[in-house]
């Protein structure tokens, strides 16, 4: 039985490029083997949703899908015990009409047949019309791939599993959101003989709890008791390579920041350059002071 590509990607037969995009992407994040590690249902799974988007998201495969079941035009035969081995599909279908519009689906344009000379059009052996059918590069696929800030900085690798195959590809360090991670030839098989299309990974970079990310510079925020800040002296700032000792003059205000250069993130272009590192103090208080505690505290605000 021919798989319903629309069920598997959970889209209407007239769902729109968007939608089938968008759908796509839900789902291939939902079931892919990085996210369900030892599951052969989900890795089966995603290789169905892949299966689906190949078809959907082509123009050309979503018509001969649309109307035959298959985007397969050698696979008509054999399969269903119809008249003359052709599939359900296709054994009420005029093969005149069918050679037509596999022709212009491919871009070949069928003969007009003459005295003497057969009908031109689709050949399952490689030729239409007898001409020479033009190649052309395969079509390109996205797939999106979810990192830490840590693994932003430092760079990191995935497995990226395409058919049988698993490969494990490097995403460098300085990468951002919208970053795209080239596989050649990993993409769509050629037409006729054509170069295959590419797979990209598009990389989408995690918020992290403790640093906030402008481009290549980071901003931390620093809890700084208010006996340093008021007299000064170190504080310990974290950077995502070590923890850094930095010097706070007396009189330091809440929300005063100080700038550690070269300690953000690596350029992605130029990955021996770092953007900057702004440390942003904010004053802490003590709690529940003692009565002794108070009374000096108060002698203190009274001396200014």
């Amino acid at each position: 039985m021919a798989k319903n590509y629309y069920d598997i990607l959970g889209v209407k037969r007239d769902a729109s490029d968007d939608d089938i995009k968008k759908a796509f992407r839900r789902m291939a994040k939902k079931y892919h083997p990085d996210a369900n590690p030892n599951d052969p249902q989900a890795e089966a799974r995603f290789k169905e949703v892949n299966e689906a988007n190949e078809v959907l998201s082509d123009p050309e495969k979503r018509k001969m899908y649309d109307r035959f079941g298959t985007v397969n035009p050698q696979g008509f035969g054999g399969a269903g015990g119809a008249p003359g081995g052709y599939s359900s599909y296709t054994q009420n279908v005029d093969m005149g009409d069918l050679s037509d519009l596999i022709g212009s689906i491919f871009g070949g344009r069928g003969r007009s047949a003459g005295a003497g000379q057969q009908r031109g059009g689709f050949d399952p052996f490689g030729s239409m019309g007898g001409a020479t059918a033009r190649s052309s590069k395969g079509q390109d696929y996205e797939q999106p791939v979810t990192i830490s800030l840590k693994e932003a900085y430092e760079g990191t690798a995935r497995h990226v599993t395409i058919g049988e195959r698993s490969i494990r590809v490097k995403i460098p360090a300085g990468a951002t959101d919208g970053t795209r991670v080239r596989l050649s030839g990993e993409g769509e098989p050629g037409i006729n003989g054509g170069k295959p299309g590419d797979l990209y990974l598009i990389v989408q970079v995690e918020p992290d709890a403790q640093f906030t990310r402008d481009g290549d510079n980071l901003t931390v925020e620093v809890k700084t008791d208010m006996f340093t800040a008021l007299l000064g002296g170190e504080v310990e700032i974290p950077t995502l390579a070590r923890a850094l000792r930095l010097k706070i003059p007396a009189g330091t205000q809440s929300g005063k920041k100080f700038r550690l250069g070269g300690k953000g993130m690596p350029s992605l272009k130029q990955p021996d350059k770092f953007g900057d590192l702004y440390a942003r103090i904010l004053i802490t208080v003590p709690e529940n002071l003692s009565p002794e505690q108070i009374e000096l505290v108060q002698k203190l605000k009274s001396s200014f």
